[in-house]
Protein backbone atom coordinates (compact mmCIF):
# COMPACT_ATOMS: atom_id res chain seq x y z
CA UNK A 1 0.00 0.00 0.00
CA UNK A 2 2.69 2.23 0.80
CA UNK A 3 4.50 1.65 -2.56
CA UNK A 4 0.60 2.58 -4.06
CA UNK A 5 0.37 5.62 -2.33
CA UNK A 6 3.62 6.88 -3.24
CA UNK A 7 2.94 6.59 -6.92
CA UNK A 8 0.00 8.21 -6.57
CA UNK A 9 2.20 11.09 -5.49
CA UNK A 10 4.38 11.31 -8.86
CA UNK A 11 4.07 13.40 -11.86
CA UNK A 12 1.97 11.50 -14.25
CA UNK A 13 3.32 11.33 -17.81
CA UNK A 14 2.29 9.31 -21.24
CA UNK A 15 4.70 7.60 -22.45
CA UNK A 16 6.27 8.26 -26.07
CA UNK A 17 5.73 5.09 -27.86
CA UNK A 18 7.13 4.23 -30.97
CA UNK A 19 7.04 1.72 -33.90
CA UNK A 20 10.11 0.06 -35.13
CA UNK A 21 12.47 0.86 -36.13
CA UNK A 22 12.00 3.93 -34.66
CA UNK A 23 13.12 4.90 -30.78
CA UNK A 24 11.70 7.48 -28.87
CA UNK A 25 13.88 10.35 -27.82
CA UNK A 26 16.49 10.44 -24.61
CA UNK A 27 14.46 10.83 -20.89
CA UNK A 28 16.00 14.31 -19.92
CA UNK A 29 14.30 14.96 -16.37
CA UNK A 30 16.30 13.67 -13.34
CA UNK A 31 13.21 12.62 -11.15
CA UNK A 32 10.79 9.24 -11.38
CA UNK A 33 6.61 9.75 -12.96
CA UNK A 34 4.10 7.91 -12.92
CA UNK A 35 4.27 6.26 -16.93
CA UNK A 36 1.18 5.56 -18.50
CA UNK A 37 1.79 3.28 -20.94
CA UNK A 38 -1.20 2.05 -22.89
CA UNK A 39 -1.41 -1.24 -25.04
CA UNK A 40 -3.78 -2.98 -27.55
CA UNK A 41 -4.39 -6.36 -28.11
CA UNK A 42 -5.28 -7.40 -31.42
CA UNK A 43 -5.05 -9.13 -34.20
CA UNK A 44 -4.40 -8.23 -38.22
CA UNK A 45 -4.32 -10.06 -41.37
CA UNK A 46 -0.42 -8.82 -43.13
CA UNK A 47 2.65 -9.16 -45.12
CA UNK A 48 5.20 -12.15 -43.62
CA UNK A 49 6.94 -12.54 -47.15
CA UNK A 50 6.90 -11.89 -50.31
CA UNK A 51 4.64 -14.37 -51.26
CA UNK A 52 2.31 -14.97 -47.84
CA UNK A 53 0.17 -13.33 -45.69
CA UNK A 54 -0.26 -14.19 -42.10
CA UNK A 55 -2.33 -13.36 -38.78
CA UNK A 56 -0.47 -11.55 -36.60
CA UNK A 57 -1.28 -11.15 -33.02
CA UNK A 58 0.32 -7.72 -32.05
CA UNK A 59 0.28 -4.91 -29.67
CA UNK A 60 -0.88 -0.98 -30.89
CA UNK A 61 -1.18 -2.82 -34.43
CA UNK A 62 2.18 -3.94 -35.36
CA UNK A 63 5.21 -6.32 -34.45
CA UNK A 64 6.97 -5.87 -33.33
CA UNK A 65 5.27 -3.71 -30.39
CA UNK A 66 6.00 -0.12 -29.83
CA UNK A 67 9.43 0.37 -27.86
CA UNK A 68 8.69 2.16 -24.84
CA UNK A 69 11.48 4.46 -23.26
CA UNK A 70 11.50 4.79 -19.28
CA UNK A 71 13.83 5.46 -15.95
CA UNK A 72 14.85 3.90 -13.21
CA UNK A 73 12.72 4.76 -10.37
CA UNK A 74 9.51 5.21 -12.61
CA UNK A 75 6.72 3.78 -11.76
CA UNK A 76 5.15 1.74 -15.27
CA UNK A 77 1.54 2.19 -15.02
CA UNK A 78 0.80 -0.21 -17.85
CA UNK A 79 -3.25 -0.46 -19.24
CA UNK A 80 -3.69 -3.46 -21.40
CA UNK A 81 -6.75 -3.25 -23.65
CA UNK A 82 -7.90 -6.60 -24.97
CA UNK A 83 -9.49 -6.37 -28.53
CA UNK A 84 -8.38 -10.03 -29.63
CA UNK A 85 -12.06 -10.72 -31.21
CA UNK A 86 -11.14 -14.63 -31.37
CA UNK A 87 -11.49 -14.77 -27.41
CA UNK A 88 -8.21 -15.39 -26.44
CA UNK A 89 -6.82 -13.89 -23.55
CA UNK A 90 -3.53 -11.71 -23.44
CA UNK A 91 -1.62 -9.84 -20.60
CA UNK A 92 2.26 -8.14 -20.29
CA UNK A 93 4.91 -10.26 -19.47
CA UNK A 94 7.70 -7.53 -18.88
CA UNK A 95 11.18 -8.35 -18.17
CA UNK A 96 12.10 -5.16 -16.28
CA UNK A 97 9.37 -5.77 -13.76
CA UNK A 98 10.16 -7.53 -10.44
CA UNK A 99 7.61 -9.93 -9.47
CA UNK A 100 5.64 -12.85 -9.97
CA UNK A 101 5.20 -13.29 -13.61
CA UNK A 102 6.65 -9.83 -14.79
CA UNK A 103 3.35 -8.20 -14.60
CA UNK A 104 1.48 -11.17 -16.49
CA UNK A 105 -0.84 -12.24 -13.38
CA UNK A 106 -2.24 -8.45 -13.13
CA UNK A 107 -2.90 -7.32 -16.65
CA UNK A 108 -4.55 -10.83 -17.93
CA UNK A 109 -7.59 -9.36 -19.93
CA UNK A 110 -10.31 -11.19 -21.76
CA UNK A 111 -11.81 -10.03 -24.83
CA UNK A 112 -12.94 -6.34 -24.79
CA UNK A 113 -11.11 -5.84 -20.91
CA UNK A 114 -9.07 -3.76 -19.87
CA UNK A 115 -5.98 -4.46 -17.29
CA UNK A 116 -4.06 -2.17 -15.25
CA UNK A 117 -0.75 -2.99 -13.29
CA UNK A 118 1.63 -0.73 -11.80
CA UNK A 119 5.70 -1.79 -11.63
CA UNK A 120 8.13 0.35 -10.21
CA UNK A 121 11.73 0.20 -12.13
CA UNK A 122 14.15 -1.14 -10.60
CA UNK A 123 17.17 -2.08 -12.76
CA UNK A 124 18.46 -0.16 -15.77
CA UNK A 125 18.40 -1.95 -19.54
CA UNK A 126 17.25 -3.06 -22.72
CA UNK A 127 13.85 -5.71 -21.92
CA UNK A 128 11.91 -7.86 -23.81
CA UNK A 129 8.48 -7.51 -23.06
CA UNK A 130 5.90 -10.07 -24.56
CA UNK A 131 2.76 -11.60 -23.97
CA UNK A 132 2.65 -14.54 -21.70
CA UNK A 133 -1.04 -15.96 -21.88
CA UNK A 134 -1.39 -19.76 -22.25
CA UNK A 135 -0.24 -21.41 -24.60
CA UNK A 136 2.95 -18.86 -23.94
CA UNK A 137 4.93 -19.73 -26.95
CA UNK A 138 2.06 -19.50 -29.28
CA UNK A 139 1.42 -16.30 -28.12
CA UNK A 140 5.09 -15.19 -28.54
CA UNK A 141 5.25 -17.05 -32.05
CA UNK A 142 2.11 -15.14 -33.38
CA UNK A 143 4.04 -11.51 -32.82
CA UNK A 144 3.13 -10.47 -29.27
CA UNK A 145 6.57 -9.16 -28.24
CA UNK A 146 8.36 -5.53 -28.38
CA UNK A 147 11.09 -3.90 -26.17
CA UNK A 148 11.34 -1.32 -23.09
CA UNK A 149 14.66 0.70 -22.49
CA UNK A 150 15.10 1.49 -18.62
CA UNK A 151 17.80 4.72 -18.41
CA UNK A 152 19.76 4.23 -15.45
CA UNK A 153 19.51 7.33 -13.32
CA UNK A 154 22.97 8.70 -13.50
CA UNK A 155 25.52 8.11 -16.41
CA UNK A 156 23.42 6.83 -19.37
CA UNK A 157 24.73 5.91 -22.84
CA UNK A 158 27.10 8.03 -24.56
CA UNK A 159 25.20 9.85 -27.06
CA UNK A 160 24.81 9.09 -30.58
CA UNK A 161 23.80 10.44 -34.18
CA UNK A 162 21.17 7.48 -34.51
CA UNK A 163 18.96 5.28 -32.23
CA UNK A 164 17.30 1.93 -34.02
CA UNK A 165 14.80 -0.61 -32.58
CA UNK A 166 15.62 -3.94 -34.59
CA UNK A 167 13.70 -7.55 -33.19
CA UNK A 168 14.48 -10.98 -34.57
CA UNK A 169 11.77 -13.93 -34.57
CA UNK A 170 10.75 -16.33 -36.21
CA UNK A 171 7.53 -17.62 -37.41
CA UNK A 172 6.03 -21.24 -38.26
CA UNK A 173 3.57 -21.93 -40.80
CA UNK A 174 1.79 -24.88 -42.46
CA UNK A 175 1.95 -25.15 -46.71
CA UNK A 176 -0.50 -22.87 -48.41
CA UNK A 177 -3.75 -24.65 -48.92
CA UNK A 178 -4.30 -25.09 -52.79
CA UNK A 179 -7.44 -22.98 -53.97
CA UNK A 180 -10.08 -24.14 -56.44
CA UNK A 181 -8.53 -22.76 -59.09
CA UNK A 182 -5.28 -24.98 -58.22
CA UNK A 183 -2.72 -22.74 -57.25
CA UNK A 184 -1.60 -22.18 -53.79
CA UNK A 185 -3.35 -19.65 -51.38
CA UNK A 186 -1.51 -16.53 -50.51
CA UNK A 187 -2.33 -16.84 -46.85
CA UNK A 188 -0.75 -19.40 -44.48
CA UNK A 189 -1.56 -20.22 -40.72
CA UNK A 190 0.74 -21.17 -37.95
CA UNK A 191 2.19 -24.91 -37.51
CA UNK A 192 1.99 -26.08 -33.69
CA UNK A 193 3.90 -28.98 -35.43
CA UNK A 194 6.77 -26.86 -36.76
CA UNK A 195 7.13 -24.44 -33.57
CA UNK A 196 7.67 -27.78 -31.14
CA UNK A 197 9.86 -29.14 -33.58
CA UNK A 198 11.93 -25.56 -33.39
CA UNK A 199 11.72 -25.68 -37.68
CA UNK A 200 10.12 -21.99 -38.39
CA UNK A 201 9.47 -21.35 -41.93
CA UNK A 202 10.65 -17.79 -41.18
CA UNK A 203 13.58 -15.59 -40.01
CA UNK A 204 13.23 -11.87 -39.30
CA UNK A 205 13.84 -8.93 -38.37
CA UNK A 206 10.77 -6.26 -37.38
CA UNK A 207 8.40 -8.86 -38.16
CA UNK A 208 8.48 -9.59 -41.94
CA UNK A 209 10.90 -9.90 -44.94
CA UNK A 210 10.85 -6.86 -46.21
CA UNK A 211 10.81 -4.70 -42.95
CA UNK A 212 14.31 -3.49 -42.66
CA UNK A 213 15.05 -3.86 -46.77
CA UNK A 214 12.43 -1.55 -49.10
CA UNK A 215 10.57 -0.91 -46.32
CA UNK A 216 12.41 0.82 -43.61
CA UNK A 217 15.97 0.34 -44.06
CA UNK A 218 18.24 2.09 -41.12
CA UNK A 219 19.79 5.66 -42.65
CA UNK A 220 23.00 7.46 -41.94
CA UNK A 221 26.04 9.58 -42.90
CA UNK A 222 29.41 9.19 -42.86
CA UNK A 223 31.27 10.38 -39.55
CA UNK A 224 27.95 9.67 -37.89
CA UNK A 225 27.40 7.00 -34.89
CA UNK A 226 24.46 4.84 -34.95
CA UNK A 227 23.25 2.47 -32.09
CA UNK A 228 20.95 -0.57 -32.39
CA UNK A 229 18.80 -1.83 -29.49
CA UNK A 230 18.58 -5.52 -30.49
CA UNK A 231 16.15 -7.80 -28.91
CA UNK A 232 15.30 -11.88 -29.98
CA UNK A 233 11.68 -12.47 -29.45
CA UNK A 234 12.52 -16.06 -30.42
CA UNK A 235 10.40 -18.17 -29.54
CA UNK A 236 13.34 -20.65 -30.25
CA UNK A 237 16.38 -19.63 -32.22
CA UNK A 238 19.52 -18.21 -30.55
CA UNK A 239 21.12 -15.62 -33.21
CA UNK A 240 24.17 -14.44 -34.11
CA UNK A 241 23.58 -10.69 -34.78
CA UNK A 242 26.24 -9.17 -37.04
CA UNK A 243 26.56 -6.25 -39.63
CA UNK A 244 27.85 -7.21 -42.61
CA UNK A 245 30.74 -4.58 -43.18
CA UNK A 246 31.15 -3.29 -40.03
CA UNK A 247 32.15 -3.53 -36.50
CA UNK A 248 30.80 -2.70 -33.22
CA UNK A 249 32.76 0.08 -31.52
CA UNK A 250 31.04 -0.74 -28.61
CA UNK A 251 28.99 -3.69 -27.50
CA UNK A 252 27.00 -3.10 -24.06
CA UNK A 253 26.46 -7.29 -23.86
CA UNK A 254 22.88 -8.75 -22.67
CA UNK A 255 22.18 -4.60 -22.36
CA UNK A 256 24.14 -4.64 -19.11
CA UNK A 257 24.90 -0.64 -19.22
CA UNK A 258 26.52 0.03 -15.63
CA UNK A 259 29.75 -2.47 -16.36
CA UNK A 260 32.67 -1.68 -18.64
CA UNK A 261 31.25 -2.46 -22.21
CA UNK A 262 32.59 -4.72 -25.13
CA UNK A 263 34.95 -2.90 -27.86
CA UNK A 264 35.35 -3.83 -31.29
CA UNK A 265 33.02 -6.91 -31.68
CA UNK A 266 32.54 -8.76 -35.39
CA UNK A 267 29.08 -10.74 -34.00
CA UNK A 268 26.57 -10.78 -30.87
CA UNK A 269 24.87 -13.90 -29.91
CA UNK A 270 21.68 -13.00 -28.37
CA UNK A 271 19.59 -16.16 -27.19
CA UNK A 272 15.48 -16.14 -27.40
CA UNK A 273 14.53 -13.45 -24.32
CA UNK A 274 17.34 -11.42 -24.04
CA UNK A 275 18.61 -8.26 -25.88
CA UNK A 276 21.65 -6.30 -26.74
CA UNK A 277 22.85 -2.76 -27.17
CA UNK A 278 25.17 -1.91 -30.00
CA UNK A 279 26.92 1.06 -31.11
CA UNK A 280 28.89 1.18 -34.88
CA UNK A 281 30.89 4.19 -36.04
CA UNK A 282 29.89 4.69 -40.22
CA UNK A 283 33.40 5.82 -42.08
CA UNK A 284 32.15 4.61 -45.83
CA UNK A 285 29.34 5.22 -47.67
CA UNK A 286 27.05 2.43 -48.94
CA UNK A 287 25.03 -0.71 -47.85
CA UNK A 288 25.40 -2.17 -44.29
CA UNK A 289 23.63 -5.96 -44.45
CA UNK A 290 22.18 -6.82 -41.01
CA UNK A 291 22.16 -10.64 -40.67
CA UNK A 292 22.15 -13.56 -38.17
CA UNK A 293 25.47 -14.96 -39.09
CA UNK A 294 24.05 -18.48 -39.14
CA UNK A 295 23.90 -17.87 -42.56
CA UNK A 296 21.05 -19.47 -44.27
CA UNK A 297 19.12 -17.47 -42.06
CA UNK A 298 19.32 -15.61 -44.79
CA UNK A 299 17.26 -17.74 -47.19
CA UNK A 300 14.43 -17.45 -44.60
CA UNK A 301 14.02 -13.67 -44.79
CA UNK A 302 16.97 -12.51 -42.19
CA UNK A 303 18.22 -9.50 -43.77
CA UNK A 304 18.27 -5.80 -43.20
CA UNK A 305 19.75 -3.16 -44.29
CA UNK A 306 21.57 0.22 -43.23
CA UNK A 307 22.58 2.59 -45.71
CA UNK A 308 24.79 5.37 -45.40
CA UNK A 309 25.42 8.24 -47.61
CA UNK A 310 28.60 10.84 -47.96
CA UNK A 311 31.46 11.29 -49.46
CA UNK A 312 33.59 8.24 -50.26
CA UNK A 313 36.56 7.39 -48.55
CA UNK A 314 39.67 5.74 -50.99
CA UNK A 315 42.22 6.15 -47.70
CA UNK A 316 39.91 3.04 -45.79
CA UNK A 317 38.09 1.41 -48.93
CA UNK A 318 39.03 1.77 -52.29
CA UNK A 319 39.18 -1.17 -55.31
CA UNK A 320 40.73 -1.07 -58.89
CA UNK A 321 36.99 -1.13 -60.21
CA UNK A 322 33.75 0.24 -58.92
CA UNK A 323 31.82 -2.21 -57.00
CA UNK A 324 29.49 -4.73 -58.56
CA UNK A 325 27.43 -6.94 -56.50
CA UNK A 326 26.77 -10.38 -58.40
CA UNK A 327 23.21 -11.24 -59.49
CA UNK A 328 20.73 -11.73 -57.16
CA UNK A 329 22.54 -11.43 -53.74
CA UNK A 330 20.34 -10.34 -51.06
CA UNK A 331 23.76 -9.24 -48.81
CA UNK A 332 24.71 -6.51 -51.57
CA UNK A 333 22.36 -4.52 -52.99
Amino acid sequence: MDEIVEANKLTKEEAILTTAPDVPPLIKRDYPVLLQVNLVASTKMEKLTSQYKYEKWNFNGSVPGPFIRARVGDVVELSLTNRDESGNPHNIDCHAFVGPGGGAALTTAEEGQTKTGRFRLQFPGLYIYHCAAAPVPVHIANGMYGLMYVQPTEGDLPPVDHEYYVIQSEFYHEPPEVEENGRPSSQVEFSYPNALREEPSVVVFNGHESALTTEKPLKAGVGESVRIFFGNAGPNLTSSFHVIGSTFKTVYRDSDVLSPPGQFVQTVGVPPGDTTIVDMEMFVPGTYTLVDHAIFRLEKGAVGYLNVSGAPRPDIYEGTEPPAPCVGCKLHP
